[in-house]
């Protein structure tokens, strides 16, 4: 398998599906997967919390961590310490939104 290539390919269809649940200092979270995306040569996920009905958040949270998948093609998170990093991977983020939303303009 080529470095670079998923062992668990995911279309955008099937991301509207999968949940991943966090587990935080204040409790589990169910999110759902709002994109995978790399930057340097590393992976990363954004994920939005969902509300007890199972809805996306009323205040637009976002969680961010490292994604990574081992060779069976299993996925883990890890959270984001350094401050600069975090930093940079949101503002990734931030125009992948600006992105996706001049995109669909064009529509």
């Amino acid at each position: 398998m080529n470095k670079n290539e998923k062992a668990t390919p995911v279309t955008e269809d099937e991301m509207d599906d999968i949940r991943v649940t966090l587990d935080l200092d204040d409790g589990e979270v169910e999110c759902r997967i709002l994109t995978i995306f790399d930057m340097d040569k590393q992976d990363y996920i954004a994920l939005m919390p969902l509300d007890k009905n199972g809805n996306d958040n009323a205040n637009g949270d976002v969680y961010i961590y490292r994604y990574f998948e081992d060779e069976e093609g299993l996925p883990s998170v890890e959270f984001i310490e350094d401050t600069e990093e975090y930093e940079a991977v949101a503002d990734r983020f931030d125009e992948l939104l600006d992105d996706d939303l001049f995109d669909s303009m064009d529509d």
